[in-house]
């Protein structure tokens, strides 16, 4: 059972973990021509169930891989993001109509963005394993205030996105490549 300064705790570690997250959810709504409440229940669940499940997994990895695994988790967030920024800006500047456009509500876009957002989670559950917070409750903290906040950006971002319709996936694609090496450059300085 948690105890109240635990649940704080955990809920600050929540918000600080769902803040790429819900960055990358802002973006997603600004590309969203058509908001429905499914569309942003989907990017809510992909962020807020990534987030949930990655500190179980480095719960069970265990504190063995845990200097291996921070040695390059940066790297790969870098990557994902900036591969998928990339992509976005280059779609945006092609005149071709008929070219595929960054779809922010495609399944795998979904688990590339989740998986690039949520591993410092990862991290953090090697952490819990090493101290005694319930896994399962921190994990439920984790996930219910990622999905919470992830939910609330996609329409907040179409609100925006809405206002500023013209070349949103410039903006878009620059924000993923900055959260990308935002990543990158705080484990690299820490």
């Amino acid at each position: 059972m948690f105890t109240s300064l635990e649940l704080l705790t955990t809920s600050f570690v929540a918000v600080g973990l769902a803040a790429d997250a819900v960055a990358v959810s802002l973006t997603s709504g600004l590309m969203i021509r058509h908001i429905h409440v499914n569309k942003a229940l989907k990017i809510a669940l992909f962020f807020g169930g990534f987030q949930a499940i990655m500190p179980m997994i480095g719960w069970g990895i265990g504190l063995t891989c845990r200097d291996f695994l921070a040695s390059f988790d940066h790297w790969i967030a870098f990557i994902i993001l900036g591969a998928i920024g990339s992509k976005m800006i280059y779609e945006a500047v092609q005149n071709d109509d008929e070219e595929k456009k960054f779809n922010p509500l495609d399944s795998y876009t979904l688990i590339g963005l989740a998986i690039a957002t949520s591993i410092d989670a990862l991290v953090v559950g090697l952490g819990l394993s090493m101290i005694k917070t319930p896994l399962l409750l921190a994990c439920t903290v984790i996930g219910s205030i990622t999905f919470a906040l992830c939910f609330i950006a996609v329409f907040i971002g179409h609100k925006f996105g809405n206002l500023f319709s013209q070349k949103v996936e410039i903006l878009g694609g620059l924000v993923l490549i900055l959260i990308g090496s935002k990543i990158l450059i705080e484990h690299l300085i820490a």
